[in-house]
């Protein structure tokens, strides 16, 4: 493993960078920057076609000729905002819920967990970062299950390659101890049994190699977004696609916490982790969502030819 991707450089080819590059924020950055990319695009298709609204900014040539007015846009010109403020809030909210779900360790040492460069919980920047966003969106004048429909290819596609960040570092976010016996023939050893050598927690599993379960989940990741991409056209009403990506995501994570290693919690007398129990209610509300959002709408598809304008 290479939890500092400066380490690969210098073994594989032969120089040293000036700066360490750690894997886990190198992938979660190309996850977010190809997730923006991909949103950008949805969102300029829809609005395209009118099934998203419009973001009033002011209008460059106007400065120039003296006159102040506002032109409407396309939305995905604030998907670098969006971006920004997912990853930010997102970042506080992962390390909240990680604090949250170790609290003993955390009144042993709180400086170290609090400013570590490992432990993030997926669901508590996920939850935050969501609530950031549609606080600025509700700002902006947006609808919300439009942008949330275009956000949820990206969101799942983003999620994907920052776990194969947690792959990289070996940060925890590994399996229980595989079943070597239990192996199908066709399948490398490296995606069933992963001994994480020189990972970032300094944990020694040479004896017990586990379920490389960030692989997984990369790969569950890449199957929804490829669901989610064919159902983009669907005549269904708005936050549609929001809400299958919510049960997808739910659904995957609760079956691999069976697999997982991961702190437990008593919950009405069944023992059960915080991501499970999240995972079991998005579950759940996800299903509410696609109930809710199944009768089919009539789209009045108007294209856009030019921005509209008017004079402040």
């Amino acid at each position: 493993m290479y939890p500092r991707l400066s380490d690969f450089f210098s073994d594989y080819l032969g120089f040293s960078l000036p700066f360490p590059i750690n894997s886990f924020g190198f992938m979660v950055a190309i996850g977010a920057m190809i997730g923006a990319w991909v949103l950008q695009k949805e969102l300029d298709r829809m609005y395209s076609i009118g099934q998203v609204g419009s973001v009033r900014i002011p209008d460059p040539e106007g400065k120039k000729k003296g006159r102040a007015r506002m032109v409407s846009v396309s939305p995905s010109y604030i998907v670098g905002t969006i971006t920004i403020i997912v990853i930010g809030v997102g970042f506080l909210g992962a390390r909240l819920f990680h604090i949250l779900e170790n609290l003993d360790q955390f009144f042993r040492a709180p400086a170290r967990m609090i400013f570590t460069t490992g432990g993030f919980t997926f669901y508590g920047g996920m939850i935050l970062g969501g609530f950031a966003t549609v606080f600025y969106l509700k700002k902006k004048k947006l609808d919300l299950g439009s942008v949330a429909d275009a956000m949820a290819p990206g969101l799942i596609l983003a999620y994907g390659i920052g776990r194969i960040g947690c792959h990289l570092s070996g940060d925890g976010d590994w399996g229980i101890p595989s079943e070597i016996a239990a192996k199908p023939d066709w399948l490398p050893m490296w995606f069933w049994a992963e001994t994480y050598p020189n990972n970032i927690l300094g944990i020694d599993l040479s004896m017990t190699p586990v379920y490389p379960t960030p692989l997984y989940e990369f790969v569950a990741a890449l199957l929804i977004f490829a669901v989610l991409w064919s159902f983009r056209h669907h005549a269904h009403r708005t936050g549609w696609l929001f809400w299958v990506y919510v049960v997808f995501n739910g659904a995957e994570r609760y079956f691999i916490e069976g697999i997982r290693v991961n702190n437990k919690m008593d919950l009405f007398g069944q023992s059960i982790t915080q991501a499970e129990f999240i995972a079991l209610l998005l579950l759940l509300v996800g299903v509410i969502g696609v109930i809710r959002t199944w009768p089919k709408r009539i789209v009045a598809s108007k294209p856009k030819t030019a921005p509209d304008t008017e004079t402040a």
